[in-house]
């Protein structure tokens, strides 16, 4: 599975600084692809519309674009805050994943 995650927008944005981050579960723990793979499917993340109805004073939120490959590819672009738990743990774990180390 390949996951690829840009986030951009809210406080303190710097566009330069904004670049995807490509997630590949060969490169992970069996431990952690195991995990992604769980949230994945948890979030039900290719039953999302790609772009989810946005709340008034969005433009002012974090944004993030999730695309995914395993099989099949989809893109789902979210902003904050994400109210679904699953969504939710599946976006914690991919920005802790993209962080630079």
């Amino acid at each position: 599975m390949r996951v690829q995650f840009k986030a951009e927008g809210g406080v303190a944005f710097f566009p330069g600084l904004s670049k995807p981050k490509t997630i590949d579960s060969d490169d992970l723990s069996p431990a952690e692809a195991a995990k992604l793979k769980r949230l994945v499917t948890a979030a039900r993340f290719y039953d999302l519309p790609a772009d989810p109805p946005q709340r008034a004073g969005a433009a002012d939120y974090r944004q993030y674009t999730i695309t995914i490959e395993d099989g099949r590819r989809h893109t789902v672009r979210l902003a904050d805050p994400v109210e679904d738990p699953d969504l939710q743990a599946l976006l914690d774990f991919l920005s802790e994943k993209a962080r630079p180390k």
